[in-house]
């Protein structure tokens, strides 16, 4: 893989997500002094589900509106540039012989999965956390991988100390170093644990067909972003593959499905400027672009989404009236 630009960002974006995740750890302090969910403050995904939601503004989410705004000038960005489970997927998919894409995943199905997270806010029933990309990497590292992690240094450095025998002290500043600032503070493997590492896994295995598959065609922040990257001046130029290259279709890993650009799928990787061989192509500010294709989805995706999310929140609100009754609460409160 090849130290561009992008894959530096990549880089950098993806160890700072891990730093600001390990910060989360217990180290003996109740506070913590850094902003560790900073990348869920600049999601727009959850700027939108709180908004619809909650009804009402809170400036910890200020970053969303940002990369909103950035979004609708620069394009799909982020998912490019910055997103973590998307950097993931970059390292291991050259890794991955591709099989082709599946049918069943085009079309209308992430539109389907954007529209009924945001139509189940309205009722107050969050399913951005259960989709949002950075929420499944959240839970797979915290729910299984980082605990996995913890084990197996603990019981490698107990396998070198029964190998050292007396010699093994010089090893304990080593592992202190490690235990108080990078392993778990306890090795605990969640309920949940299966169920968040089986979504990442069937993401990742998503990578055997096509590359960034979960991003084309599932992830419901990319489906928001590509559509906000749709008014942006930020373009593309020339618009369609060359009549007599087409290398960019090999290069690029999510926008040319088709003999023209897709930009609300094009996540500004830059790959096909960058091995060009006739150094025709060029990312350029444009002006105000007439957009092509309906603004919105098909009336039917509208509606029936809009009835999927308040479907999916009944059983989520319904309440048992004799479990409620054996509650304990404060005084005074009646509901």
């Amino acid at each position: 893989m090849k130290l561009t630009s992008a894959r530096i960002s990549q880089i950098l974006f993806l160890a700072l997500f891990m730093v600001l995740f390990i910060q989360t750890e217990y180290r003996g302090r109740d506070e913590i002094n850094v902003a560790v969910n900073a990348f869920f403050r600049a999601d727009p995904l959850v700027l939108f589900s709180y908004l619809l939601a909650v009804r009402s503004w809170t400036w910890l989410l200020f970053p969303a509106v940002l990369l909103v705004v950035a979004t609708l000038l620069l394009g799909r960005f982020f998912c490019g540039w910055i997103c973590p489970l998307g950097t993931l997927l970059d390292l291991v998919t050259t890794r991955i012989r591709k099989r082709g894409p599946i049918a069943a995943l085009k079309g209308n199905l992430k539109y389907w999965l954007l529209l009924t997270i945001l139509s189940a806010s309205l009722v107050n029933l969050n399913l951005a956390g259960l989709l949002d990309p950075m929420a499944i990497l959240l839970r797979a590292l915290t729910f299984l991988f980082y605990p996995l992690l913890g084990l197996a240094a603990r019981e490698g450095w107990v396998g070198l100390y029964r190998l050292l025998g007396e010699r093994r002290d010089t090893l304990a500043p080593a592992y202190n170093l490690l235990h108080d600032n990078l392993l778990p503070f306890r090795e605990t493997i969640y309920p949940l644990a299966f169920l968040s590492s089986m979504i990442l896994l069937f993401i990742i295995f998503l990578e055997r067909y096509e590359e960034r598959n979960w991003c084309r065609n599932l992830c419901p922040l990319g489906t928001l972003l590509g559509w906000l990257g749709r008014f942006s001046l930020f373009s593309r130029l020339p618009k369609g593959l060359c009549a007599d290259c087409g290398k960019c279709r090999e290069l690029c890993p999510t926008s040319f499905d088709q003999d023209v650009l897709a930009k609300d799928e094009c996540i500004l990787c830059m790959e096909c400027q960058l091995h060009c061989p006739h150094q025709r192509i060029s990312f350029r500010p444009m002006g105000a672009n007439r957009i092509s294709g309906p603004l919105l989805p098909e009336r039917r995706v509208l509606l029936g989404s809009f009835a999927a999310g308040l479907l999916l929140a009944v059983p989520a609100r319904f309440r048992l009236p004799e479990k409620q009754s054996r509650m304990l609460r404060p005084p005074s409160v009646r509901n």
